[in-house]
């Protein structure tokens, strides 16, 4: 009998903890001010990050400039990463804003095609990052959030996933240039 209530408590806790977990973009819809991502990204931008493990760890520290242009219907991102340990890195996404609201983008260290969508300040961008570490190539599953702040500041953070389990966080700040 106290391995049933047990069962039932811990399965009621279950339902009532994931229950407060905002999963969706739509949570954010009339948060102010809007964010519109055609308008924030164009331009120059430079963002500044870090990784930490799932332990709360910092592993890697990093700045950013993305610059960024319209091509047809596409918006271009060149991103360029200098990281602390010196190294560096580039990403160029393709992004398309498809029928329906949502956008879709590209890049070449992207499995397949990333998924997002924006509501009032907020935008959701979920993607399979095929990530280089010590000479072999991993597969992170990223859930990737951004919050505008005001016209020209952005918060991001992204959680890493292997195999469903987190291995880790990605943090940004941007600061759209206004010169």
């Amino acid at each position: 009998m106290k391995k049933i209530f047990l069962a039932i408590n811990l399965a009621f806790c279950t339902v009532l903890l994931s229950s407060c977990a905002v999963t969706d973009v739509t949570y954010y819809k009339d948060v102010k001010p809007v964010l519109d991502l055609e308008k924030f990204f164009l331009g120059t931008i430079d963002a500044w990050g870090m990784f930490q493990q799932r332990s709360g760890a910092v592993i890697k520290r990093f700045h950013v400039v993305i610059e960024t242009k319209k091509i047809g219907d596409e918006l271009v991102l060149d991103e360029r990463f200098q990281y602390d340990d010196g190294s560096k890195q580039q990403r160029i996404w393709h992004l398309r804003k498809n029928a329906d609201g949502r956008w879709s983008g590209k890049a070449d260290d992207v499995k397949g095609e990333a998924i997002g969508e924006a509501a009032g300040n907020a935008f959701k961008w979920q993607y399979s990052l095929l990530l280089p570490v010590d000479g072999d190539t991993y597969e992170m599953q990223m859930d990737d959030w951004m919050y505008l702040i005001d016209e020209n500041t952005m918060v991001n953070r992204a959680k890493m996933r292997k195999f469903g389990f987190e291995v880790g966080e990605v943090t940004l700040f941007f600061r759209r240039r206004t010169t």
